[in-house]
């Protein structure tokens, strides 16, 4: 008996064990997997955009890049302002913030900065008729300038030298919103970062540049102060494999260096041609694209013709797309005067070279290869390529060969090609200008679909208003 009462209590003593051991085994949790980064960010033509041909930006394509150096997908979530990013970001909602944001003293103590993407000036922004600023310290009314800012903290440390410098703050409003308020005249003056100033007095050409407050500041990223060390070396690997590929120097270019030049009258005959012109032949535009974006081609025709069905030049090329008389023959055009034949001939030159060009060039910048092409030869492109590549240089990187193109005019580089001499700078100006014309073609089509939704949304409104004055019963409304 006792024997089997001890074997009766071992055993209840090992099944309570192993209960315990079942417990403690379904307590212990499983570290969640990150699947996705999550990207703060602000709205604006050069960080965040969506557009019809999608998600563009500075800091969007470098946040993809990085997403994709991660494995991760990624979420970029627009904020309305930089205050609530920092809540965003303190609280955990998202990784880091990408928004175009320099680094300043304050941000420094507030987070960790990732290192420079690109450096810009910080540059008083008023309209042109007022009389030109000499000095910040001699200024006809207050400054505006978005809430915190890098521009704040430059105006508070300017204070200490000129008590008398006043500024206002907005928080509702972004630099661009800003920017249009100068252009309307609401406000006198604000400051803004010289590539933004760059972008936007291409739709605002009334904008001018005044003293320059800070000069080349840093644009960084902002990760959180703690736990963000794995981030931060994962940044740092990334950043140093894009700028070694040269994709820094790329989307610089991409997003800044076409910009700089700017004329005011080009810009104000362009815009005024937009709402005269282009109406007469958008149609024709988009039914001969053939894959073309059409206001490529719309900006091509504006730099070959400023839309003038009837130009010609001394050379011979005629025409709304001022095609030479053997390219007309070779597109199948019999009449260079005719704007849809002009447009549908062009239209055909310029995919003819695109399939030509070679695979080795990206997709994103082949469109300025054949345009270059389309100005100066498709050989003397092909002269530039190979001199780009004995200089070490990459031949199929846009950034590379417009630094190329301008020595075709030299004689010490040209003999040493096949075509021979060729105005290899006036091709630069050519595809940047038209870079220019296609921005500002993109802005004004989202600001008529954004008008356009607003009428919409404005309308369905009046409906169910209607509908409910109506139908009392629906809407709750009680008989009167």
């Amino acid at each position: 008996m006792k024997r089997i009462l001890f074997v009766l209590l071992t055993l209840t003593l090992l099944a309570g064990c192993q209960k315990v051991t079942v417990e403690q085994t379904e307590v212990m949790p499983k570290a969640a997997v990150k699947t996705r980064l999550n990207v703060g960010t602000l709205y604006g033509s050069q960080t965040f955009v969506i557009t019809g041909q999608g998600k563009a930006g500075f800091d969007f394509e470098m946040a993809s890049r990085f997403a994709d150096f991660l494995q991760l997908d990624l979420e970029m979530k627009p904020y309305p302002n930089i205050a609530e990013l920092y809540t965003a970001l303190n609280k955990g909602e998202i990784d880091f913030i990408a928004a175009g944001l320099a680094d300043t003293q304050n941000r420094r103590e507030m987070f960790r900065l990732g290192p420079p993407l690109y450096r810009v000036d910080q540059v008083l922004v008023y309209k042109q008729g007022t009389k030109k600023p000499k000095d910040i310290a001699h200024l006809k009314g207050n400054i505006r300038v978005v809430t915190d800012s890098s521009f704040v903290e430059t105006l508070s440390k300017l204070q200490n030298l000129y008590p008398d410098l006043l500024w206002d703050q907005e928080k509702d409003k972004d630099i661009e919103e800003l920017m249009a308020m100068i252009a309307r005249g609401d406000i006198t003056y604000t400051i803004a970062n010289s590539t933004t100033l760059d972008i936007n007095r291409r739709f605002m050409p009334e904008l001018r540049a005044g003293p320059v407050l800070k000069k080349k500041q840093a644009i960084v990223w902002l990760l959180p102060p703690n736990n963000s060390d794995q981030l931060m070396s994962d940044l740092l690997s990334f950043w140093h494999k894009e700028k070694n590929t040269g994709t820094l120097a790329h989307l610089n270019e991409k997003y800044f260096a076409h910009v700089k030049r700017f004329d005011y009258v080009d810009t104000r005959a362009f815009l005024r041609a937009i709402d005269n012109k282009l109406p007469k032949y958008k149609d024709k535009f988009q039914f001969y694209a053939n894959g073309i974006d059409w206001r490529k081609l719309a900006a091509t025709a504006y730099q070959e013709s400023h839309w003038n069905p009837n130009a010609r030049s001394p050379t011979g090329v005629r025409g709304l797309m001022m095609l030479t008389l053997p390219t007309a023959k070779q597109v199948g055009i019999d009449n260079r005067l005719d704007p849809e034949q002009s447009i549908q001939g062009g239209a055909k030159y310029l995919n003819n070279i695109l399939n030509r060009l070679p695979d080795s060039i990206p997709e994103n910048q082949r469109m300025w290869f054949a345009l270059a092409s389309y100005n100066i030869g498709y050989g003397h492109v092909e002269d530039a390529r190979k001199l780009a590549q004995s200089m070490g240089l990459n031949p199929s990187a846009w950034r590379d060969l417009k630094e190329v193109l301008p020595l075709l005019q030299k004689r010490k580089y040209y003999e040493q090609t096949r075509y021979g001499y060729a105005r290899g700078n006036e091709a630069v100006h050519y595809v940047d200008s038209i870079r220019r014309y296609y921005d500002t073609l993109v802005w004004v089509d989202n600001q008529n679909k954004m008008i356009e939704d607003e009428k919409n949304r404005t309308k369905g409104t009046q409906v169910v208003e209607r509908s409910n004055d109506e139908n009392p019963e629906i809407s709750g409304a009680q008989p009167q």
